[in-house]
């Protein structure tokens, strides 16, 4: 395919979107299904000028005026890859498989500085976002933004069950990978100017178990769990396991993990991650279906015999996922002030629950990929009025056990932890420990 024959493909999809409100990744595999002429560099094109056009589709809007899928590519191209006018019309010549021409008011707001516009515009999120956004990042909310709205790399987290970074980082030289700059088992891959990156799942050390692909920022937070070996340990959101992972080899496989998960389909990815991993201190505790005590108080409890028996619970909570907008641009556009607050109300009954499940001396790690107040401060805040026995450890105590000192100045008004692109270089993610008394923090 041509560059120009991409971009046509790209407005397609972006049109379909418009009309049939779905999953952005249902709107590529159907693209590539009936267009099978088309490369895997080709796919891998026209996908990232689908993602980076939903990446911009607010400021491209702004720029050119209006919002319709061919516009919001304009503007795209114009601000988000840096085309100049003269670039983006030989894209647009009308030619064979091209997007019709320029017309005269396209050129113009594509010669043009930039417009003003409003912090929704500029920072690429919807406008019912801007009050909950400007409370966490105050001045700095478009510039947070914006980073938000960059491509992601590509992280990995070293097995330190099986192999060392230096000498993972040596078996996949060929790949060029560098260093995490603040994970200490992490290295990082770049994707090129297709969006295509390695294939790391096709490497034999993958295969061999020596690596996880996993956000830095995931791998951060399990380190602030503070989990250390010896320790009884409930990961009660553990979906397909990333972190029960990590929480395993920073447990050197001693001491025990249970993981578990309200829905039984979540973990049906971590079987095999476990075997493949060499993780021998987790032990998983599957619901006979959907947990849910009052809603399907049929399904037993599968942690009817650990209560206040953890030395942590690390709650993985259920969220908005607004720090993965990197990685997922069009949630976004999808997300709904209405799913806010059912996301709210699932992390205070997974927060009470874990509270049960902690011994006194032990602690809570909370953790959500979200950059919303509501889902982090406001959310321990009102966790800790319902239990008073508990109380939040300093951010800069959390960092300093975890061996993260960089990270203190991440710290929020409540006390908990957020990482995000702009500050950190991850993907945005919120941090709290709890402790059940005054002896929470692991040594």
């Amino acid at each position: 395919m041509t560059p120009a024959a991409r971009v046509s493909a790209a407005i397609a999809i972006l049109a379909d979107l418009e009309v049939r409100r779905r999953p952005v990744n249902d709107a590529l595999r159907e693209w590539g299904q009936t267009h099978r002429f088309a490369g895997s560099r080709d796919r891998a094109a026209v996908a990232t000028l689908v993602y980076d056009a939903l990446r911009r589709r607010a400021s491209a809007a702004s720029l050119l005026g209006g919002d319709s899928p061919r516009a919001v590519v304009l503007g795209m191209l114009r601000l988000g890859r840096g085309l100049e006018a003269d670039d983006i019309a030989r894209l647009f010549s009308g030619e064979r498989f091209a997007p019709e021409a320029l017309t005269a008011d396209e050129r113009g707001r594509l010669e043009a500085p930039p417009p003003d516009m409003s912090a929704p515009a500029a920072g690429d999120f919807p406008d019912w976002l801007e009050e909950p956004l400007t409370r966490a990042f105050g001045d700095d909310l478009i510039a947070e933004m914006q980073a938000l709205a960059d491509r992601a790399p590509i992280d990995i987290r070293v097995n330190t069950l099986k192999t060392s970074r230096e000498a993972l980082a040596e078996a996949l030289a060929h790949l060029s990978p560098e260093t995490t700059p603040l994970a200490p088992d992490g290295l990082r891959f770049h994707v090129d100017a297709d969006g295509r990156g390695p294939a790391l799942q096709a490497e034999p050390e993958f295969i061999q178990g020596l690596f996880e692909v996993q956000d830095e920022g995931s791998q951060l937070a399990s380190r602030l769990t503070l989990a250390a070996p010896g320790e009884q340990v409930i990961d009660l959101c553990a979906g397909a396991g990333g972190k029960t992972l990590a929480l395993a080899a920073q447990m050197d496989n001693r001491g025990q993990i249970y993981a578990t998960d309200i829905d039984a389909q979540r973990l049906a990815a971590i079987h095999a991650r476990l075997e493949r991993s060499g993780a021998r201190n987790v032990q998983l505790r599957v619901p006979r279906g959907r947990y849910d005590p009052v809603r399907r108080p049929e399904v037993a409890d599968p942690l009817a015999d650990l209560a206040a028996s953890a030395d942590l619970v690390l709650v993985d909570a259920p969220c908005t996922g607004t720090g993965t907008w990197r990685r997922n641009p069009d949630a976004k556009w999808r997300l709904r002030p209405g799913a806010l607050k059912e996301r709210m109300n699932d992390q205070a009954v997974v927060l009470d629950r874990a509270a049960g499940l902690v011994k006194p001396g032990g602690r809570i790690a909370y953790v959500t990929c979200s950059l919303l107040p509501a889902e982090n401060d406001d959310a321990i805040t009102a966790f800790l009025e319902r239990h008073d026995e508990f109380s939040i450890l300093s951010a800069e105590d959390v960092c300093r056990q975890a061996g993260l000192p960089d990270l203190a100045p991440c710290a929020t008004a409540a006390g908990g932890l957020l990482l995000t692109p702009h500050r950190t270089e991850t993907d945005g993610f919120y941090v709290a420990v709890l402790s059940n008394g005054t002896t929470g923090a692991a040594g």
